[in-house]
């Protein structure tokens, strides 16, 4: 398959249909459908085409969900979020043509390698501070960045690819709780207060932990035992673990919001200055 043809583009007035693309291999499943290599036809453009089942759609209660994905991440054109070129749908199926990661999921790669090492380490996170400023800009909240929701790119680079979390927030205010249990802020947990964009800085830290060390900081056996101490912030550091990489987590997993590194701030952080040798052209396309 070539896949130096000239991109899909997503175009209001085109009506999508399956017949336009040439279904591949299979790439994954998921609990509402799978997803496929397939090239559109005319372009011969290499995608991912996600395939979701109406019926578990409706299941699950999670078709909104799946309206703000599709709204946001049709978006976002960035080069470390995975591109969402358009959608169409039939009687039973929701059919979202994405962007191909050619080298996969991160969890993947973070499984088989163990952990990470400092550089390698730096370079993914600087690829996130990246994206997450690039979506704060746009008053979107991710709210659920991990491991599993990053896929790898054609020459390494990271791709955030699920935006079924993600909230716009034009009030920079939201109150409902979501997200993976080892990744979720106490200002989420708290339940009774209102959480802004801090809490994907939190998440950046308990990513760069898990990046480092090959498990999240607040892992126990029950949701419960996590919840306890993330609201207690009990975590505690290997001895491999470097200091500037301590300081780094540190400053980004504060349990109150307002004291948590900004981005900004992350970007400059020695850590990131020291370790981080590969810069990826964030103007890239």
């Amino acid at each position: 398959m070539d896949d130096c043809a000239t991109p899909v583009k997503q175009n209001s007035v085109k009506q999508w249909k399956l017949s336009d693309f040439e279904i591949g291999r299979p790439l994954g499943k998921g609990k509402f459908g799978n997803v496929y290599l397939a090239r559109e036809a005319k372009s011969k453009y290499i995608v991912a085409l996600k395939v979701l089942f109406k019926s578990q759609l409706v299941k699950n209660n999670v078709q909104h969900q799946l309206r703000r994905e599709i709204e946001i991440q049709a978006h976002l054109q960035h080069p470390n979020i995975l591109r969402l070129f358009g959608y169409f749908y039939d009687e039973a199926r929701v059919y979202l043509i994405l962007e191909f990661a050619p080298q996969g999921e991160l969890y993947k790669k973070l499984k088989k390698e163990g952990k990470f090492t400092n550089d390698q380490s730096a370079s993914y996170i600087l690829q996130m501070i990246d994206a997450l400023e690039f979506c704060h800009n746009k008053n979107v909240i991710h709210r659920d960045i991990k491991p599993e929701n990053i896929l790898v790119g054609y020459f390494g680079e990271l791709k955030i690819a699920d935006f079924g979390w993600s909230v716009h927030a034009p009030s920079s205010r939201r109150q409902t709780m979501c997200g993976t249990v080892d990744y979720i802020p106490p200002d989420m947990l708290s339940g009774d207060r209102s959480y802004d964009k801090s809490v994907d800085l939190w998440c950046l830290g308990v990513l760069t932990y898990e990046f480092l060390v090959g498990n999240p900081p607040f892992e126990e056996e029950t949701n419960d035992g996590t919840f306890k101490r993330i609201m207690n912030l009990d975590f505690t550091f290997p001895a491999f673990v470097h200091d500037l990489a301590k300081d780094f987590i540190s400053r980004l997993l504060k349990l109150k919001p307002s004291e948590r590194m900004s981005l900004r701030e992350a970007r400059e952080h020695l850590w990131i200055k020291t370790f981080c040798k590969q810069r990826f052209n964030r103007h890239l396309e």
